[in-house]
Formats: C-alpha cells, sequence, structure tokens
C-alpha cells in the first residue's frame, strides 16, 4: 500500500494500534483555514473532504467544481506551510445521490462525470456510494447486487480517469458502503438510537462489491479500498443525540479485525464525546467524519460575537447578522424545511440552534456574507472588552487572558471550532497543545 495518511492509519490498526483519523467534511472557509492551522501547529495528519452535494461538475452548493475546491486547499496549504504529504483530499458519498430525481442511467451517467472530475482534481480517497434510488428503480430498497454494480461502474470511471492522467501521484483509495441515513442528515427527530449494523450486511456488502470489482477487472483497485462505512450506533439530531455504545458495536469490532487490510470508516460521529470517539478509534472506526460539529462551532462563534457587537457598539451600522441569515434561509427554504418539522416558532428556533445546523448550506450567501464581514469589521474597529468576551465566550476569555490567544475576532472564532478539532485528535491518538 503506498505511504499515505490513510494506509499509515490501516497498517497501525492492523497491528494493533489506536491510530484513527479525522475526515473533515466542510467546506466553510473558516473550518478549512482552521483545520489547515491546528494541523500544522500540531503536526498531525489532514484529511479534508467534500461532498457530492456541496462539490461537483455544476459547482454543488458551494458553487465550486472539485477543481476549484482542490485549488482552494492548496493555496491554504502553501500560506500555512504544511507538508503535502501529509494533506489528504477525499470525496464523499460520490454517487447519484444529487441526481436521484432522474432516470438511473441519466443519474448514473452524471455520478461518472462527477467522479472523473474529483480524480482529475486530484482527490486520492473515493467514498463511492450508490445506495439511493434513482427515479426510476422502483418502490423496493435497492439490493445489494445494484449498489454493488453500481459502485464497481464508478470504481472503473475512478481507474480509467487515473490512468489517462498518466499516473500522477498515489492512485485512489476507495471506501464503500454507506450509513442511515442518507447524506445531509435525518429528516426529523428520531425516536431511539440508530439500529447498529449488522456483520451479515457488513460481510454481504464486502463480498458482494468484491465481486462486481472482479467482473469489471477491478483487482488491483480492490485492493486499494481501505474502509467500509457501517452505522455504529451514533447518530444526532435536530435536539437529541445517541452516543456511541461499545457493547452494542462490538460484534462490528471483532469482525473487521479479522478483515485484512479494511477498517471502518464512521459517519455522523459529530458530537460524540472525546472519550466516545477515542472508543470508536479503538474499536478500529478508524475514519472519523465530522462536519456540522465544526460549522455549529463557527456558528456559535459568530452568533456571541453579534451579541457582543449589538451591546458594544449598538446602531444603525449593526451586522445584524442573525436577522440576514434567517431572512436568506425563509426566502430559500431547500435547506431546512423538511429537516425543521412544527409550528413556525419552533421552525424559527431550530432554523438557529438545531444540531442538524442546516445554516451551514447557507454562509456562502452573498448577502450572508456582507454581514458577516461588516461584524468583524465593526468588531476590529472597536476591539471587545473583557467582560463582554467573558460573557459570551469564556473559554476564549480564559485562552486570552492565559495569553494563549488574541482578542481578535477571527482568532477567536478559530479557537472555538480548534476545541471540537482537539477532541477528535486526542480520538485518533495525536496530542494537541490544549490536551489536559
Amino acid at each position: 500500500m503506498t505511504s499515505s495518511p490513510l494506509s499509515t492509519v490501516i497498517i497501525a490498526q492492523k497491528r494493533g494500534t489506536a491510530l484513527g483519523i479525522t475526515s473533515i467534511c466542510s467546506a466553510n472557509p473558516f473550518v478549512l483555514e482552521t483545520s489547515f492551522a491546528h494541523a500544522r501547529a500540531n503536526e498531525i495528519p489532514l484529511l479534508i473532504e467534500s461532498t457530492c452535494n456541496q462539490v461537483n461538475q455544476f459547482g454543488g452548493y458551494t458553487g465550486q467544481t472539485p477543481e476549484q475546491f482542490m485549488t482552494a486547499l492548496k493555496q491554504l496549504a502553501e500560506k500555512h506551510g504544511f507538508p503535502k504529504e501529509r494533506l489528504q483530499v477525499g470525496g464523499d458519498h460520490l454517487g447519484p445521490n444529487p441526481w436521484r430525481d432522474e432516470a438511473a442511467e441519466r443519474a448514473m451517467e452524471k455520478s461518472r462525470t462527477l467522479v472523473e472530475a474529483y480524480v482529475v482534481a486530484g482527490y486520492t480517497k473515493l467514498h463511492i456510494d450508490t445506495s439511493m434510488k434513482c427515479a426510476d428503480d422502483g418502490e423496493r430498497p435497492l439490493s445489494t447486487e445494484i449498489i454493488a454494480r453500481r459502485a464497481a461502474d464508478l470504481a472503473q470511471i475512478a481507474e480509467a480517469s487515473y490512468q489517462k492522467m498518466g499516473n500522477p501521484g498515489p492512485a485512489p483509495h476507495y471506501v464503500i458502503g454507506t450509513e442511515v441515513p442518507a447524506p445531509g442528515g435525518v429528516d426529523d427527530e428520531e425516536e431511539g438510537p440508530p439500529a447498529v449494523t449488522s456483520t451479515q450486511s457488513v460481510e454481504e456488502t464486502i463480498t458482494t462489491t468484491r465481486d462486481a470489482f472482479r467482473k469489471l477487472g477491478l483487482e488491483a483497485a480492490w485492493e486499494r479500498v481501505i474502509a467500509v462505512v457501517v452505522q455504529p450506533g451514533v447518530e444526532y439530531g435536530n435536539e437529541s443525540l445517541f452516543d456511541y455504545d461499545a457493547a452494542e458495536a462490538g460484534p462490528l469490532s471483532e469482525f473487521i479485525k479479522g478483515v485484512t487490510g479494511l477498517v471502518f470508516e464512521a459517519h455522523s460521529t459529530d458530537y460524540q464525546t472525546k472519550t466516545a470517539l477515542r472508543e470508536m478509534v479503538r474499536d478500529q472506526f478508524a475514519i472519523l467524519k465530522v462536519g456540522p460539529a465544526l460549522t455549529f462551532a463557527f456558528r456559535e462563534a459568530v452568533f456571541a460575537l453579534a451579541d457582543i457587537e449589538e451591546i458594544w457598539r449598538a446602531g444603525s451600522w449593526v451586522s445584524h447578522i442573525r436577522e440576514v441569515i434567517d431572512d436568506v434561509m425563509i426566502a430559500n427554504p431547500k435547506y431546512w424545511r423538511s429537516y425543521y418539522p412544527g409550528n413556525e416558532q419552533q421552525q424559527a428556533y431550530a432554523r438557529q440552534f438545531s444540531l442538524s445546523d442546516r445554516i451551514r448550506y447557507y454562509w456562502p450567501a452573498p448577502e450572508i456574507e456582507t454581514a458577516l464581514q461588516l461584524l468583524l469589521n465593526n468588531l476590529a474597529a472597536n476591539p471587545i472588552p473583557l467582560p463582554l468576551l467573558s460573557q459570551f465566550l469564556p473559554e476564549q476569555f480564559r485562552a486570552v487572558r492565559d495569553g494563549n490567544l488574541r482578542n481578535e475576532s477571527r482568532a477567536l472564532i478559530q479557537h472555538k471550532i480548534s476545541a471540537v478539532l482537539d477532541d477528535y485528535a486526542f480520538a485518533c491518538g495525536f496530542p494537541t497543545r490544549f490536551d489536559s
């Protein structure tokens, strides 16, 4: 296996060392900036991923193609002096999900173009997810055979695209399987914790997908399948959190220990405790995907700064960013309406404070970007008094008082995001500067 941050994790896990890697699934500029700074400061590997909804050949909801997203990451790496050998970039849920309302063949054709664009851009970790039904797939859930056949189809495109480029660098690693729910999160509050994937289901996924790869002559590609996505029983809703239960996930852990070259990739690990995350890595859920928890922390910091802004320099010039965000979300409810049930008051609360953090889809809106810049400019011109910093950002206040943090808005936001990254670094076996 070619040396990379991911291959290092796989080899360590199979030798009995509880090493993991955080998969940062976000296109938020503040999250990405903080992730590079955090990884550079702590000398740890960095895995950044974009989903098929965030970044695709049509721009996704961020407006970025895979090539544009990769260019932005390279610029951040150069800015922070981040070693290229410690950076890995992945694509998540690559498949027909953005086009599942179309006929299967049309959706798959767009998926092929998507995968090719990711490979050509230089992504080296590809989660192939063809589990969603398309418009003409009928009422029954897709069979494992159909899912596997479509996954192999896309892997074949990835391999051909890589070879067409003249093998410019490491060949792609693949992740197979999916979790419930589909990418984007749960549509409603769960009544209880999600069912842990059965070992029989995992074994069937591995066997069927391996057979589909082999039928297309993709034996070499199969050797680079490094992980399977399963449901370890962790999830979050608008207000609910379901914690990792090592006993419940025990059979999965024991099963994967006996499978050469494969670990688990866990999605929806957001908001788990650092102890639970560490237990997951110990149990070979070695790739921990996180996204909303990072943008939730970003949103918390921005809202705290907005409160400070209004108190410290109230007047017609304040950003009113919370109101701007809500106006934009109401005008375009596409990304939140089906996720936030209830009456108008309940929906208004969820739009701003839900753990599902559907605000993350709206930060690129021009009106919101303008309001955020005004907020930051206002607080740069009027430095935050320590009493207000203590009131609204107490952890950051303590870091400022200890001399570890500048009392400056961008630094305060990054510190808030870094607290989440610290928990994941600890879980993956990498101590950080702020570990107690």
